[in-house]
């Protein structure tokens, strides 16, 4: 068990030190300090250190640590917003969040998840969200906290 702990930890040094855009790239990377593991093993443990892809800026991904996650084991609003966000603006009792690129499906399964009571629903495309809320005073409280949260 010490060799998974140490193996995990390095993944974790080295998805945090530097980018990696490939399980294969950071497979070749584990090799050079050692530790020569299976594809099956390295998507385990990305799995279990809730290491994922995200979207780059410019197009591309990386992996990175979602530390936070929800119930299911899948990464919350509060891991995700940070990584994905671009923009919001709204209107009436509508929102429209802007993402990276193949940002926007996980940011809205993240927000049903979340069943805040001032959602009525989320409509998610490939880098927009549509969120439809009970009021417009409800969108306004609603803007503000996911402004918060994509800021940390």
């Amino acid at each position: 068990m010490a060799n998974k702990r140490e193996r995990q930890a390095t993944i974790r040094e080295i998805v945090e030190s530097q980018p990696v855009e490939s399980q294969e790239e950071l497979r070749r990377l584990l090799l050079h300090r050692g530790w020569d593991v299976t594809q099956s093993t390295l998507s385990r443990d990305l799995r279990e250190l809730r290491i994922g892809r995200v979207p780059l800026p410019h197009g591309g991904a990386r992996y990175a640590v979602t530390a936070s996650t929800s119930d299911d084991g899948s990464p919350s609003l509060e891991a995700l917003l940070p990584h994905f966000f671009t923009q919001i603006d709204g209107v009436g009792e509508l929102i429209v969040l802007h993402t990276l690129p193949s940002g926007a499906q996980p940011i809205g399964e993240a927000l049903d998840a979340e069943e805040w009571p001032e959602v009525i629903g989320t409509i998610a495309g490939d880098d927009t969200i549509l969120i439809v809320c009970r009021s417009s005073n409800a969108r306004e409280k609603l803007v503000r906290r996911l402004k918060s949260l994509a800021d940390r």
